[in-house]
């Protein structure tokens, strides 16, 4: 997908609101060298309200992206919702470093917002992506049964096991010196 499809030009634009519509997949994300989703298909609205000195920005993105669990290896569906707020002024020389405002040079009559829904759709994925089935048992994996196996017992189960003697010998001297 060419990132020129999220060139905006509002120069000939009215004011008032405008709507563009996106559908976005893996190949938008290789743009930017990201490729920790297995397929990806998200829907991205944006409205942009166009004034005599300002433009508001509303993006909003929904779908799935698939993805690998981080506990089991297993890929599954993870549903993206998320929106951003970006506010358009028009200054001396273009600048982005504020995520929220964005200048361009008087003399603009377009931008790009391939930039912001990357962004956007990267950061509402959680850091830590577990499969629903892991959260409610339901999943079925090598993987799981393997970490059920190596998991540290219930300790009250431990209680029950004989302590080893130079264990309790140390625990005795420990006592004894706080008496």
């Amino acid at each position: 997908m060419e990132l020129k499809a999220f060139m905006i030009s509002f120069a000939g634009l009215k004011q008032g609101k405008h709507q563009f519509k996106y559908e976005v997949d893996n190949t938008f994300f290789e743009n930017f060298g990201f490729e920790e989703f297995n397929s990806s298909s998200i829907t991205v609205e944006a409205q942009l309200d166009k004034r005599n000195t300002i433009m508001d920005l509303l993006l909003e993105a929904q779908g799935s992206v698939n993805v690998n669990c981080d506990v089991t290896n297993e890929p599954f569906d993870l549903e993206i919702n998320a929106s951003m707020d970006l506010v358009i002024k028009f200054g001396e020389a273009f600048n982005d470093d504020n995520e929220e405002l964005l200048i361009l040079s008087h003399g603009d009559y377009e931008f790009n917002i391939a930039q912001y829904v990357y962004e956007m759709i990267v950061l509402s994925i959680p850091q830590k992506r577990v499969h629903p089935g892991v959260e409610d048992g339901s999943l079925e994996s090598d993987v799981l049964e393997k970490l059920e196996e190596l998991s540290v017992s219930d300790p009250e189960e431990n209680k029950n096991k004989e302590i080893d003697p130079r264990w309790e010998a140390l625990k005795k001297l420990k006592t004894d010196n706080n008496l």
